[in-house]
């Protein structure tokens, strides 16, 4: 494709960034293996080009998930990310990419967030939306769903509160203790009816017995999946628990391609679920969804929590990618799962549907709401 020359030579002036740090709504707090996602400590990025071209990113990393937050991303970009990219040229947007893993080590979710950046700049730039900039759309909406914890009056509050957001499928979190997990499975079909979508996300917590008999005591209550019921390291046992009766998701075991393609090679996953943050940005996630695909997996897109402009690249990436799993809905929460957020239009996510926005770049209005918090 020859690009235009306004895009081909306009050149990265400046990256900004900006911490916030959204309040939980404490009804929808998700408790699991890994602990409670009870604070997010995010950073948004911004991209500046000579032509005038700005692009959003945003860094929705966690300590427990890969060592990163708000700090130690605004450290890494200020002091390596940034230096790499000044000057050099807005497209194309994956050799970028790679002097951010020449510049600096590891930090997917860190990466993601300046590459979303620098995938929305070049949208914009282009005039047309991040999903067609990406090889897209294949799709305008996806079906979304929403997790729940705990047991009693702490998953009855949760459910509630999710079905008046407009959640009709939902992610219940176990990998504690199989048998109190079973219990609460059973609670969660009671409240939900036999036809009410049920996933399950262990989030690593069992070891390989224990999820044995876990997926023995889920099956009666139908649930549609079970995700990362071992350790993320633990691929063999992934794949010997395959075809006991639950569709298997492959999530903390799956960062990057190599280890896509690992779990995959391996026969561990019925179906991946990747991560914008995970994969190190939204074009990195598209090319492992054509892999899995490829392969013969079908993906789900995952969450960390984003805000509102996460949760717009989910989207965007989701409508991308022709191999997601037809029959599961995707972990597209956004606004929803916090009191208030940095857009001052939030990100369409109603009646358990997340619909693609609409303008180039990520649709995102980019004013003055998202603007001030650059300021100083």
């Amino acid at each position: 494709m020859n690009l235009p020359y306004r895009v081909t030579s306009d050149l990265i002036t400046g990256i900004e960034v900006a911490r916030v740090t959204p309040r939980v709504r404490p009804e929808l707090l998700v408790s699991g293996a890994r602990g409670s996602h009870d604070e997010s400590n995010f950073l948004l990025v911004r991209v500046t080009t000579k032509g005038g071209v700005q692009g959003l990113g945003e860094v929705s990393g966690t300590l427990t998930w890969s060592g990163e937050d708000g700090a130690t991303a605004a450290h890494v970009i200020e002091s390596a990310l940034a230096p790499a990219l000044v000057g050099r040229p807005l497209a194309p947007v994956s050799a970028l990419e790679r002097h951010m893993d020449t510049a600096l080590a590891a930090s997917p979710f860190t990466k993601s967030g300046v590459s979303t950046a620098l995938w929305d700049a070049y949208a914009r730039a282009l005039d047309v939306p991040l999903a067609v900039a990406l090889g897209g759309p294949a799709r305008t909406e996806v079906p979304v769903k929403c997790s729940l914890s705990g047991s009693g009056d702490r998953l009855r509050t949760a459910l509630d509160a999710a079905r008046a957001a407009g959640f009709t499928a939902h992610k219940l979190k176990v990998g504690l203790d199989v048998t109190a997990d079973a219990a609460r499975l059973a609670e969660l079909r009671g409240l939900v009816g036999p036809d009410g979508f049920i996933g399950l996300d262990a989030n690593g917590g069992y070891r390989r017995r224990d999820a044995a008999r876990a997926i023995e005591l889920f099956t009666p209550y139908a649930p549609a999946f079970l995700e990362q019921p071992v350790a993320p390291d633990d691929v063999e046992g992934m794949a010997a628990l395959r075809g006991r009766g639950l569709c298997l998701v492959a999530d903390e075991s799956v960062f990057g391609m190599a280890s896509l393609i690992r779990v995959l090679r391996a026969g561990a996953a019925d179906v991946v679920s990747l991560y914008i943050g995970k994969g190190g940005g939204p074009g990195r996630a598209v090319e492992m969804g054509r892999v899995a695909g490829a392969l013969g997996a079908e993906v789900i897109l995952g969450s960390n929590g984003e805000l509102g402009v996460g949760a717009a690249t989910q989207i965007h990436v989701a409508c991308a990618l022709e191999s997601l799993a037809g029959d599961l809905p995707h972990d597209i929460i956004g606004r929803h799962y916090y009191i208030e957020d940095v857009l001052s239009t939030p990100t369409m996510i109603s009646d358990g549907v997340a619909r693609l926005p609409d303008g180039p770049g990520l649709g995102i209005p980019l004013d003055d709401t998202v603007w001030s918090l650059f300021a100083g």
